[in-house]
C-alpha cells in the first residue's frame, strides 16, 4: 500500500486491474445467458410456484403455504422441495416486487446475483486469509468454475446457499482471529441465521463449523471465547424459530421435514441418481474439475501445521464431507458448491508451493498456470453444460458428456 497522499505504485495499479479484469470476466460469464439447456428444470418450476403464491398471498399469509405444502405433500408417493426454504423465495419476491419481473425471472436473476457476489466474497475472504496473490487467485479460478457460472444461468438454489454458507466460513475466521469484535459478531450471527433459513443443508455446514471449534485446541486457528460459542448456538436458533414462525406452528414444521426426509428416500430419481460410495463426491468433482481437484489434493502432502488459513479450509472442507457422503440417497454434485472456494485456496496453495524453487519467472509462470486452469474449466463448462445441455448434476450425465459411457 502507499503513503497517505503518494502515488500508487506500478505493481498497485497493475494488481487492481487485474482484480478489476478478472471480476469483470466472472460476471459476464454469469450474466450473459449461454447454457445449452433452456426448458424449464424441474425445481426451477416448484420454486417458480412458491414465488408466485408468495406473490398472491403476501408474507404475513406464509403459513397457509406451508400448510397447503403439507396436504399436498401427504398424498404425493415422492419428495418435493419445502416451502422452508424461505430466504431464496423470499428474495426472487422482492426482486419482483423491485422490478415487476415473473417468478421465474426473479428466481433466476436472484441466483446470478448471488453467483456474482460469492464470486466477490471468496476473493476478499481468500485475500483476507493469505493476501493479494490468493486474493486474485481464488478470484480468477471462481470466476471460471463449472458449476458456479452454471448456478447463475438457472433459478437454482444451491450457488445462493454457497454465498451464505462461503460467509458463515468466512467470519468464522474473522471472529477466530479478532475475538470479542462485536461487528464481525453480530455478522456471523446473522449470517448463520440466514443460512437456516435458506435451506436444510445449513446443518452440514453447520456440522463443519462445530468441527472447526472442536480441533481449535490443537490447530490454534485462533481464540474461542464464550460469547463466540453462545452465538453459534444462537444463530441457528434464531433462524430455526424465524422458519417455525413462518410455518405458522411447531407441528407443521417438523411434519414437513418428517415428510421430506420419509419421501425423499423412496423417490425413485433421487434412488437412482443420488446414491453411491463414500469417495461419489470425489468421482464427481474429478470430472468437472479434475485440474483443481488434483491440486488441492496434491497439495495436502505438502501442507504445513504453520499453514493456517489452508489448514483451516481442509477441516471445513473434511468435516462437511463426512456428513455429506453419508446422507443416501442425498448426493448431488450441486450441493458442493461451498466447497468451490475451499478447494480453489487449497489448488492455488499448491500452485504457490511448486513455485516457490523456480526463481525470477515465478511470478509469470503462476500467472500462467493461474490462466491455464481458468481456461480449462472454462472448456469444462462448455462441454457439460453448453455441448451437452447438462442442468441436473448427476455421475451418469457427467459421464455421459465425457464419452465415457456412449
Amino acid at each position: 500500500m502507499s503513503d497517505a497522499g503518494s502515488k500508487p505504485s506500478g505493481k498497485s495499479v497493475a494488481w487492481q486491474g487485474a482484480v478489476l479484469l478478472v471480476a469483470l470476466a466472472g460476471i459476464g460469464l454469469r450474466v450473459v445467458p449461454w447454457a445449452g439447456f433452456q426448458r424449464l428444470g424441474f425445481d426451477e418450476g416448484l420454486y417458480r410456484n412458491y414465488v408466485a403464491e408468495l406473490i398472491q398471498v403476501g408474507v404475513p399469509n406464509y403459513p397457509d403455504i406451508a400448510e397447503h405444502f403439507v396436504a399436498v405433500q401427504e398424498k404425493l408417493p415422492g419428495a418435493v422441495l419445502p416451502p422452508t426454504r424461505f430466504l431464496y423465495i423470499f428474495s426472487a419476491y422482492l426482486w419482483h416486487g423491485v422490478s415487476g419481473a415473473g417468478p421465474l425471472v426473479a428466481l433466476h436473476h436472484v441466483s446470478t446475483l448471488f453467483s456474482i457476489l460469492l464470486l466477490l466474497v471468496a476473493g476478499v475472504f481468500a485475500w483476507r486469509l493469505g493476501g493479494h496473490v490468493f486474493g486474485l487467485a481464488v478470484l480468477a479460478l471462481m470466476a471460471f468454475a463449472p458449476t458456479q457460472i452454471h448456478m447463475a444461468q438457472h433459478a437454482l438454489i444451491d450457488g445462493f446457499f454457497a454465498f451464505w454458507a462461503t460467509l458463515s466460513l468466512w467470519f468464522l475466521w474473522e471472529n477466530l482471529r479478532r475475538p470479542s469484535d462485536w461487528r464481525w459478531e453480530a455478522a456471523y450471527t446473522v449470517v448463520l441465521a440466514l443460512a437456516v433459513l435458506t435451506k436444510e443443508n445449513a446443518a452440514f455446514m453447520f456440522f463443519g463449523l462445530v468441527v472447526l471449534l472442536g480441533v481449535n485446541r490443537w490447530t490454534k486457528f485462533g481464540r474461542i471465547t464464550p460469547r463466540l460459542l453462545l452465538l453459534t448456538t444462537a444463530g441457528p436458533l434464531l433462524g430455526l424459530v424465524m422458519l417455525i414462525w413462518l410455518c405458522g406452528s411447531v407441528t407443521t414444521f417438523v411434519r414437513i421435514y418428517q415428510l421430506l426426509v420419509g419421501k425423499a428416500s423412496v423417490l425413485p430419481y433421487a434412488i437412482a441418481t443420488g446414491d453411491g460410495p463414500w469417495y461419489r463426491y470425489l468421482v464427481d468433482l474429478l470430472l468437472v474439475s479434475p485440474l483443481i481437484l488434483l491440486l488441492a489434493l496434491g497439495g495436502l502432502f505438502r501442507l504445513r501445521w504453520a499453514n493456517k488459513p489452508a489448514l483451516y479450509l481442509l477441516v471445513f472442507l473434511a468435516g462437511t464431507y463426512l456428513v455429506m457422503c453419508n446422507v443416501r440417497y442425498g448426493m448431488n454434485l450441486r450441493y458442493t458448491n461451498m466447497w468451490d472456494m475451499p478447494l480453489r485456496y487449497l489448488a492455488a496453495t499448491c500452485l504457490v508451493t511448486l513455485t516457490q524453487s523456480v526463481g525470477r519467472f515465478r511470478g509469470a509462470i503462476l500467472v500462467g498456470s493461474v490462466v491455464f486452469l481458468c481456461l480449462f474449466d472454462l472448456r469444462q463448462y462448455y462441454i457439460f453444460f453448453v455441448q451437452h445441455d447438462l442442468y441436473e448434476l448427476v455421475t451418469g450425465g457427467l459421464l455421459r458428456a465425457l464419452l465415457i459411457l456412449k
